[in-house]
């Protein structure tokens, strides 16, 4: 089977939610009662118990939005929120590799309070020193990688492919856009990519003939999976696991069909340009996302995303997070 490549442009979710001028301006006041609540320490265990307990102060309309998506992720498997709260003064683009916040903000606790409407935070020592906000911006020196740093397009993966504790939801907060406007979110779902492919290549999918290694964040001394399908779960609403930089078939008929999935994703995806503002959440569990390509200025415009991950069920980590903490150490 071949399928033709036919990318959509932008276009509207199917779950999305814009916040009105009221909601906010409430959204606002929740970031700043849980940032004097939780003492500004972003990756502290006061700050999320704060921005865990402030989550049921949020508008209603928003929380029985994220709580029905939590539910139902949709067929896009992705979540638009417009008109999340950003700091009245934000300071340049950082340009440095490995960039994050520990400070908390307006805009970095609003994105706490959606990530603890959904689950837990998580993040991973090995990448972008275990922070709980990171930074997804343009580095130089990591322009031409496939990885958060780079301004090449980014194929489309799950996060963390090739970890067993990978996130259940990736959620990322725009705070300024490139200055062209060009660079876009990709987001596609096995939902919608499904109905495209044989049932042939459905079967060695869900095979265990694929090896998937972990992304230039964490380094080759992270190692990568046993043999596992990319395809698995109930057979009319499946999970996806799979990274087309970093996934690998170990037979002929598993590549053929990894490389018709892959035309099936691309042929199925949407191109979101967001504004600051805009949060995204993918649902890791049965999306894939990536990044169209972008020239930055590297002046301190550029384009500047907010990054959190989330688990709804963090004790299925435990034995890896010392402390009981939301930091994984392998």
């Amino acid at each position: 089977m071949t399928v033709q490549l036919d990318l959509r442009p932008e276009t509207d979710l199917d779950v999305r939610l814009d916040l009105t001028d009221a909601e906010q301006r409430a959204v606002r006041a929740d970031a700043q009662a849980a940032m004097i609540a939780g003492g500004r320490g972003l990756d502290s265990r006061r700050f999320v118990d704060a921005a865990r307990a402030q989550w049921e102060h949020l508008p209603i309309r928003l929380r029985q939005r994220v709580r029905a998506y939590r539910r139902d992720s949709g067929a896009s498997g992705t979540l638009l929120l417009r008109g999340m709260p950003i700091d009245d003064m934000l300071p340049g683009t950082p340009t440095a590799a490995g960039s994050v916040r520990r400070t908390a903000t307006v805009a970095s606790t609003g994105l706490a309070l959606i990530a603890l409407g959904l689950g837990e935070p998580v993040a991973f020592a090995p990448e972008k020193s275990g922070a709980l906000v990171q930074d997804v911006v343009p580095v130089p020196a990591l322009a031409a990688s496939q990885s958060n740093g780079g301004s090449v397009a980014l194929t489309l993966h799950t996060e963390n492919a090739f970890h067993p504790h990978r996130p259940d939801y990736v959620l990322l907060l725009c705070l300024r856009p490139d200055p062209e406007r060009t660079a876009a979110l990709r987001v596609s779902s096995i939902r919608s990519a499904l109905p495209l492919l044989d049932p042939d290549d459905v079967e060695a999918l869900r095979s265990p003939w694929y090896l998937t290694g972990p992304p230039p964040s964490f380094g080759s001394a992270s190692g990568g999976t046993r043999p596992h399908p990319v395809i698995h779960g109930g057979d009319d609403d499946p999970d996806v696991t799979v990274d087309f930089n970093a996934t690998r078939a170990t037979r002929p008929q598993a590549a053929a069909a990894l490389d018709r999935l892959g035309q099936a994703m691309d042929a199925t995806a949407a191109d979101l340009r967001l504004l600051a503002g805009d949060l995204a959440v993918v649902d890791n569990r049965i999306a894939v996302h990536g990044r169209s390509g972008f020239q930055p200025g590297y002046a301190g415009h550029d384009r500047w995303l907010h990054r959190m991950f989330a688990q709804i069920d963090l004790r299925r980590s435990r034995a890896a997070r010392p402390g009981d903490g939301h930091v994984l150490e392998r």
